[in-house]
């Protein structure tokens, strides 16, 4: 990412191409009470104007796949990773059993876009709606830091138009999600972690919601406030990478997503941490290496 783009998307905002996201339509009278027991939030709250943030968890409460949710007439859309088509799917196929739930992926049916602006521009945003507003989903969420929308549109639709938005690419987006310390499947977020260890009690979990896969193993978390690790962001002027060992006198932790700060040039990142060591002064490799800066 450039210095100049970066002052763009802190002055302005951006635009991003999601379309290669999962996307799964659920429909029968009982799709609301069945992804419910699936997932870490409350779908009952499901709206056809925003979309839920929540995670699929298995048995012993770790995170099976991030997703977002919105109510659209009669059905349940949501959407993934794009590496998760294939076994969002089946997890959630496999436990359809007397339900009156149908599941079908309908990835290559939908564009999928999200856009967020400065203050001065959300009627412009709503704009973007116009030529396929009967068609579109316009939905309110937090993906990358600042309030925006999300955009379904039907993959035969022109795609939208930004104005002076810059879009960026993957490259560029990833470096800006590890700059506003965003977890991201399958770095952060994996078959390894629980979503309180990264962070997502506030944004993916509702604990007065009832039973779901794994709701046990994270209500007694959310009692205890014992986890084995936990998310941490930091700053370094050593050159990091992903998969360095973080240190105090041993190994504690590995750093998971890194990029380079666009002004100035140091290292910014994201690492899992054994629980309790994060007010501590880590080192990157060794017991002698270069400092981190929590940020």
């Amino acid at each position: 990412m450039t210095p100049e783009l970066y002052q763009q998307i802190l002055a302005h905002g951006a635009a991003v191409n999601l379309s290669a996201h999962a996307k799964f339509r659920l429909t029968g009278a009982d799709r609301t009470r069945y992804l419910n027991g699936q997932v870490t939030n409350d779908v009952r709250r499901a709206k056809t104007d925003a979309a839920l943030y929540a995670c699929v968890t298995d048995a012993k409460g770790r995170i099976a796949a991030d997703i977002h949710i919105h109510a659209h007439d009669d059905t349940l859309l949501l959407d993934a990773e794009p590496d998760l088509r294939e076994p969002l799917g089946m997890r959630l196929e496999r436990y359809i059993v007397a339900d009156d739930v149908e599941l079908t992926d309908v990835t290559d049916d939908w564009q999928l876009w999200h856009v967020w602006s400065d203050a001065s521009t959300p009627a412009r945003n709503e704009g973007l709606l116009s030529q396929e507003a009967a068609h579109t989903h316009a939905l309110h969420t937090n993906r990358y830091g600042a309030p925006g929308l999300d955009l379904w549109l039907p993959a035969s639709a022109a795609a939208p138009t930004f104005d002076a938005l810059p879009v960026l690419s993957a490259h560029d987006l990833e470096a800006w999600r590890i700059l506003q310390h965003i977890p991201r499947w399958p770095h952060e977020l994996n078959a390894e972690t629980f979503p309180p260890e990264a962070g997502l009690e506030s944004t993916a979990m509702d604990f007065a919601k009832g039973c779901y896969i794994g709701q046990e193993v994270l209500s007694r978390i959310k009692t205890t406030g014992k986890m084995p690790r936990e998310l941490i962001s930091f700053e370094s002027a050593a050159a990091v990478q992903a998969g360095d060992e973080l240190w105090l006198e041993k190994a504690v932790g590995t750093v998971t997503s890194v990029t380079q700060h666009p002004v100035t040039g140091r290292s910014i990142g994201l690492a899992m941490i054994r629980q309790g060591t994060a007010k501590e002064s880590l080192r990157v490799g060794s017991s002698n290496g270069a400092l981190l800066m929590r940020s």
